[in-house]
């Protein structure tokens, strides 16, 4: 077996590295005994303690954590939906052609188009119910669209990869739609439906551009706190807060990485 050459490994590791030095630096000041400056002045919990003591940061959390539950919740079905329909339907090659591209779109188009296509709808909404104000359910409505594209192609990955023997099997049996679609094509679903629910919240969790736009004086969430704290100059608490949301996040992915192998067996 040829062994690689040292550049090509170190330019490998520079390149898996590279992209958590930052990361990891948030991490370290986090705990950095200091207010202001770059000088190490020993270990510290206190910018934590501080942080789960502020009624302001807890209620910034609780809208966050609405947000991305309620918004994952029924991306998760719809997308889910969405991809049987799009999969299973004996659909004409122009018709699924064109699904396609409207399935892609929300994932390839920029944050800020989307977010600005979304305030202009809404204004168009208001002049028919007031209840389309922007607060939390703009955001709800906000980030469901976007994250039901990326659980659609996830599940729809999967369906594709599991093909039609096995429902074709069960209906030789005599099954029906909704029996094989319970006991049969929703247990081998459940691992990608997991999955694409997990990258749909973390996606909720962590996004700002959307929420920025959508957002009203009572709903902000965290990514919009720390953007507004940021400009007034970073503290240890800001450091603290993403650290606990890198963390979040990382044990998240970890969690639906080894649950989607306990559910597909692997």
């Amino acid at each position: 077996m040829r062994r690689l050459h040292p550049v090509v490994i170190a330019l490998a590791l520079c390149a898996i590295i590279f992209p958590y030095i930052p990361l990891i630096s948030v991490a370290v000041f986090s705990v950095n005994d200091t207010r202001y400056g770059l000088i190490w002045r020993g270990f510290t919990l206190k910018w934590y303690h501080l942080l789960i003591h502020d009624q302001a940061i807890l209620q910034y959390t609780w809208n966050t954590m609405v947000l991305a539950v309620v918004s994952t919740v029924i991306a998760t079905v719809l997308g889910t939906l969405l991809a049987v329909g799009m999969d299973r339907f004996p659909w004409t090659r122009k018709i699924n052609t064109f699904l396609d591209v409207t399935l892609y779109i929300p994932v390839v188009i920029p944050d800020i188009i989307m977010a600005a296509a979304l305030v202009v709808a809404y204004s168009l909404l208001r002049s028919v119910s007031d209840i389309f104000r922007p607060g939390l359910l703009d955001m709800i409505l906000s980030h469901i669209t976007f994250e039901l594209a990326f659980v659609a192609l996830v599940v729809r990955g999967r369906l594709v990869s599991l093909g039609k023997d096995v429902e074709e099997a069960g209906r030789d049996l005599f099954g029906s739609s909704f029996y094989l679609f319970r006991r049969v094509t929703l247990p081998l679903l459940m691992p990608a439906i997991i999955a694409g629910a997990m990258l749909a919240f973390t996606l909720s969790l962590d996004d700002f551009i959307i929420s920025f736009f959508t957002a009203g004086p009572a709903s902000t969430t965290l990514p919009l706190y720390i953007y507004g704290a940021v400009r007034r100059g970073v503290t240890p608490e800001i450091h603290a807060l993403s650290t606990l949301m890198m963390l979040t996040t990382i044990v998240l992915v970890i969690g639906s990485e080894r649950l989607t192998r306990r559910k597909a067996g692997l």
